[in-house]
Formats: C-alpha cells, sequence, structure tokens
C-alpha cells in the first residue's frame, strides 16, 4: 500500500499529475479505439520501500498497431518518516509515446513537483517533440502551443530546452521542439501550479491533434522511413542513458522502479549504429557506452524488452559508482539541482 505524503503542497501537487495522467491516458486510448486494434493501456504500481515512502502508477501502451512504446508516469516519494533526508517529497508526472508510424513523432513530457525539508519547493516544467521524419507543420503546431501556454517564460524554456537535449558528440539535438522550466518558483506557489496544469494540458491536446492528423494523413510508410525510424530510436535512447540528468538521477537513487525509469526507451534499436558512436566519447563517457552495448542483445535490429531494461539500468549504476564525477558529464539547463544528494 502506497503512502501519501502528508505536505499540502504535495498533495495538490499530486491531484495535478493524476488529472493529467488520467487525461492524457483517456486521450491516448480513444486514438487506439478509434484507429487501431481496441487495445487500452494498462495500469503497473510500484512501491518505494513496499509503499512506506510512497510509489506510483504507470499506464503502459498495448496497442502495437499504433504505439512502439508508450508510459504515461506518475510517481510520488517522500520522507515523512525520515527527518535526515534533505527531501520531504517529489511528486511527477512522466510521460513518453513513441508511436509505430514513423510519420508520427514522439513526445516527452515532465513536470514535477519538488519539495524539501525546509518548506521550500520548485516546479520542474518540460516537453519535447521528438520526430523520426521531420514535419515543419507538426513543429510549427507544437511551438506555437507552447508559446500560447507559458506566456513570457517561453523564451526562457526554449532556450533551456535547447541547451538540455543538445547532444555534443553528435552535434545535434534529440528533438526538434524543447521546452524546460527547471527550479520554477515565482513565489506564489498557485500561480506556479496552474502554469504547470496548462502547459501539461497544451502539450497533451497538441500532441494529441497531430498525432492523429499523422495516422490518418500518412496511412501507409516505406522500408526506408521504418530505418530511418529505428536510427532515430536508436539515437533516443543514446541520449537517455548517456545525457539525461533525469534518468540517471532517478536510476541512483534506487533500483525499485527501473523498468519504469526506462519507460521511455523505444522497443528497438540498431546497435551497429549505437556502436559507431564509440569512438566519438569522452573518456570516461566511452566505458559508459561499452556497458550499454555489453546489455543489449546481439544482431542490427535488437528488442528492448524488460530484462534488457534491468540490464542497462544495472549498467548505468555500476558507471556512476566507478567514476561519480562524471555526473557533471550529464545534460543540464542553467540551473543543476542537486537531486540525488537530495535524497541521501
Amino acid at each position: 500500500m502506497r503512502i501519501p505524503a502528508k505536505s499540502p503542497k504535495a498533495k495538490i501537487a499530486y491531484a495535478l499529475v493524476e488529472e493529467l495522467q488520467s487525461y492524457f491516458v483517456g486521450k491516448l486510448n480513444d486514438i487506439s479505439y478509434e484507429l487501431g486494434n481496441r487495445q487500452m493501456f494498462e495500469a503497473v504500481e510500484w512501491e518505494r520501500d513496499e509503499g512506506l515512502h510512497g510509489g506510483g502508477v504507470r499506464y503502459e501502451a498495448r496497442d502495437e498497431s499504433i504505439y512502439n512504446r508508450a508510459s504515461v508516469n506518475v510517481s510520488q516519494v517522500h520522507y515523512d518518516e525520515d527527518e535526515t533526508k534533505r527531501l520531504s517529497s517529489a511528486t511527477a508526472i512522466s510521460t513518453i509515446v513513441h508511436p509505430s508510424n514513423p510519420h508520427a513523432p514522439s513526445v516527452h513530457m515532465h513536470i514535477s513537483w519538488t519539495q524539501m525539508r525546509d518548506g521550500k519547493g520548485y516546479w520542474r516544467i518540460m516537453g519535447d517533440l521528438n520526430p523520426s521524419l521531420k514535419n515543419d507543420v507538426f513543429q510549427r503546431d507544437f511551438e506555437v502551443a507552447l508559446e500560447r501556454a507559458a506566456g513570457e517564460y517561453y523564451e526562457e524554456g526554449k532556450a533551456q530546452g535547447d541547451r538540455y537535449f543538445y547532444i555534443p558528440v553528435l552535434e545535434r539535438t534529440r528533438g526538434i521542439s524543447h521546452f524546460y522550466l527547471e527550479n520554477f518558483n515565482t513565489g506564489d506557489f498557485e500561480a506556479d501550479r496552474a502554469l504547470a496544469f496548462k502547459m501539461g494540458k497544451a502539450i497533451i491536446d497538441t500532441y494529441i491533434g497531430i498525432t492523429l492528423q499523422a495516422l490518418q494523413y500518412y496511412i501507409g510508410y516505406t522500408q526506408e522511413d521504418k530505418d530511418i525510424q529505428l536510427a532515430y530510436h536508436t539515437l533516443y535512447l543514446f541520449q537517455v542513458l548517456t545525457l539525461d540528468r533525469g534518468t540517471t538521477s532517478g536510476l541512483l537513487v534506487h533500483d525499485q522502479n527501473d523498468v519504469g525509469i526506462m519507460g521511455s526507451l523505444p522497443s528497438h534499436i540498431n546497435k551497429p549504429l549505437l556502436y559507431s558512436w564509440l569512438a566519438k566519447m569522452p573518456k570516461p563517457q566511452d566505458a559508459l557506452l561499452l556497458g550499454l552495448l555489453d546489455a543489449l542483445p546481439d544482431g542490427k535490429r535488437v528488442l528492448v524488452d524488460e530484462n534488457v531494461k534491468k540490464r542497462l539500468a544495472d549498467a548505468v549504476r555500476a558507471h556512476y559508482k566507478q567514476y561519480p564525477e562524471a555526473i557533471n558529464m550529464q545534460a543540464s539547463a542553467t540551473i543543476v539541482p542537486p537531486t540525488v544528494d537530495n535524497h541521501k
């Protein structure tokens, strides 16, 4: 049984992320019902320390005719019973959708409230569009929606997002449209909460519209399109496991939700392509990529199933245990919160 956090602000944040989760899952299920095999998302629960320190529930896609991989994860970890921790609670929705059709872009969204023991807290608001095949109309629609929802914070969020999702060794970003506000707190909790919800709703609504357009217009696609998608999914895994600070921090804090944290990974990747980037990696991150390659099955188009996800998670933890200073080589916005240290 998951015990919720006691803080009133944590409760408000949890209600927000649960509402966004329910809304998004409902919209994704509608797409499956209208255009797919009508297999609904399934709930998977997990507990932190048998529920004493919270846990979460994620909804995973089951309709492979529509979704390559999709996970809409809500979690709340807290330390109400342990006042030695600097962190009081962390409440989040983290979601990734990878459609099967290569003309439909992937989307990532993360909205969270982090509250410290002294009562101070901040929001993290992220949203990014990640296409295999570039579509200028979809990009424009997504960016217009972000700008309208974010208002005066759009330029800051865009700048931080472009910085965070840049992949130095490949000299490109992961996606085409990025928004990221870190450590966001204007001093007005209700106004900030309203912005977080507005951003989440705008990302969801715009992405659903884009996906419906893609699936209804691009009914067919070529093997070349699928090959491009496989290469992009390889890039996505590469960025998540070698640069994404949120993923790495989650894996270093505990090992009780590895499959959920790895829910952002696509179903298959091109292992030879991933290997080709090894020579570009700085030390000691070349050792990290070697560990990831060892965790993957042999072959060109390899499956990333639950067992592989667990091996990948173990490889990440083993690397940063051996090279703790390498965490500083992870992606960052203008502010770098001490996420792992807050759980100590």
